[in-house]
């Protein structure tokens, strides 16, 4: 038995990237830096792959700066590059559950008032500004 299982809180990099399909579904794109302890460590990034209801949450609700928890698996994306032929591949998290974890306040500030923005159940508080890579 595997176990692909990867849990994260950390700060969108970006505002999600939103694509629609003919068939209905949809899914957001978006980076996540996530701190280590050390201040003096860059932080890790990660590209984040976000379909469905949980997609248009991203959609209405993140934006650049955003403090998320996700939970989700890892998988590799692979293609063939248009240019070089070459295989290429980038590693990316497929998010099964985002949580929302900003203060309501940070929320407000970053959506002009707007309301709609949960907390979220893993304790990831407020980093210091000290700690935000961005």
């Amino acid at each position: 038995m595997g176990v692909n299982s990867i849990t994260l809180v950390g700060r969108a990099g970006r505002d999600p990237e939103v694509r629609y399909f003919e068939s209905g579904s949809m899914v957001a794109n978006l980076t996540l830096a996530v701190n280590r302890r050390s201040r003096d460590d860059e932080p890790d990034w990660f590209n984040l792959e976000i379909w469905g209801k949980q997609a248009q949450v991203a959609a209405d609700y993140v934006k650049k700066g955003s403090l998320l928890g996700i939970i989700g698996s890892f998988k590799l994306d692979r293609w063939t590059d248009r240019s070089s032929g070459e295989e290429r591949t980038k590693p990316v998290i497929r998010v099964d559950r985002l949580e929302l974890l900003g203060s309501r306040r940070d929320a407000e500030a970053s959506m002009g008032g707007g309301g709609g923005y949960g907390g979220g159940g893993f304790g990831g508080g407020e980093p210091s500004e000290e700690e935000v890579p961005f």
